[in-house]
């Protein structure tokens, strides 16, 4: 009788760490692990992945890819600085550039594969081969910019990597803050002002990517604002200048990355100063007849970090459209500091830097 209390209680144990587990991700596909995955390749999303998994998260990643990260150069250094173990994670390549390996992939031996909505998409043929060896692949999208997709993928994300009551406690904040400001735009019934917003790293001479119905098109929404793009555009490509002038938005925001293509791009994010930032911004008030824009002659003229979009962290950009939009509506609302406080309570860095800025 000993014999058998002691394998049960065996078994008990074994299964308190790892049990069998079966999901639902952002495509209704149900996937079957061991969760906490043990295993795993993070194919996008890394930040999230820490902020929802916390750094020790990371000591079970064995595979990323890690342009993302990497692009937005001086953040990825600082991240290296407070968890030096990310540079020794192998890279798996590019879904967009087809440097995706799944032969590196198989090689790892994950016990999960984590992949964007766009990546799963975009590799049909090759997800059929990782699944083939055993490899569950689990979809998740912060892409959409959906309150309901950065929940369900924040929460899976919890499920990955063992912090459950962590991911509820994130999505229940990303909601509320949406909520709150659902909730005041309805009950003041204020006119919809109109917003364009445009990935300036390109410069003020070529007009860069502008968002219809994800991104930031969509955070501009959720802000109670009249996306002048979204009739023209699906999800991202470029209005034509004309269009841009016909419509005359109220606001204008430029977004871009800590470099840019041209020295009159858009600057923005880990250590940009504020005054460059402001210079860039008031540069694209010299494109070809933007002077006649009822927002450049407003002075409603406003710039964000494109690192800041698509990320369960984007509720601070959700919060600093509103307040651009309905100044006075929103003049409680602190998105720099909301922006700070995220990253005080769930990553192991401060950000410094400029992450959004206004032209006074």
């Amino acid at each position: 009788m000993l014999k058998y209390i002691l394998i049960a209680l065996a078994t008990i144990s074994v299964t308190a760490q790892a049990a069998i587990t079966t999901v639902t991700d952002v495509l209704d596909r149900k996937v079957t692990f061991d969760a906490p995955a043990k295993r795993v390749i993070v194919g996008f999303y890394p930040e999230d992945y820490m902020a929802i998994g916390t750094v020790k998260a990371y000591d079970h990643v064995v595979g990323m890819s890690k342009y993302i990260w990497q692009a937005r150069a001086a953040s990825w250094e600082e991240y290296v600085k407070a968890v030096p173990s990310l540079n020794k994670i192998p890279e798996i390549g590019r879904v967009d550039t087809n440097t995706f390996s799944v032969e590196k992939v198989i090689s790892l031996n994950p016990d999960l594969l984590m992949l964007a909505d766009w990546q799963y998409k975009a590799l049909e043929s090759e997800v059929k081969r990782i699944e083939a060896a055993g490899i569950p692949v689990v979809v998740v999208d912060y892409n959409a910019q959906t309150v309901e997709r950065h929940v369900q993928s924040t929460l899976l994300i919890g499920e990955i990597t063992g912090q459950n009551e962590r991911a509820k406690t994130i999505a229940q904040e990303y909601k509320k803050t949406v909520d709150t400001i659902e909730s005041r735009l309805k009950q003041a019934n204020l006119p919809k002002p109109t917003v364009y917003t445009e990935y300036g790293a390109s410069g003020i001479n070529e007009i860069g990517y502008t968002f219809g119905k994800n991104m930031w098109g969509a955070i501009s929404t959720m802000a109670g604002g009249d996306n002048i793009s979204a009739p023209y555009v699906e999800w991202w490509g470029k209005l034509n200048p004309e269009q841009i002038l016909v419509s005359n938005p109220d606001i204008i925001v430029m977004t871009g990355y800590e470099t840019g293509s041209t020295d009159t791009a858009m600057i923005m994010g880990e250590g940009v100063s504020e005054d460059l930032a402001k210079k860039r911004l008031q540069g694209f008030k010299q494109r070809n007849g933007w002077s006649t824009l009822t927002a450049v002659q407003n002075n409603r003229m406003y710039a964000a970090y494109h690192g800041a979009c698509r990320t369960i962290i984007d509720a601070a950009m959700i919060e600093f459209y509103a307040k651009a939009m309905y100044p006075d509506l929103f003049k409680d609302l602190n998105p720099k500091q909301s922006y700070q406080a995220f990253y005080k309570k769930y990553l192991p860095i401060t950000p410094q830097g400029t992450f959004m800025t206004q032209l006074k």
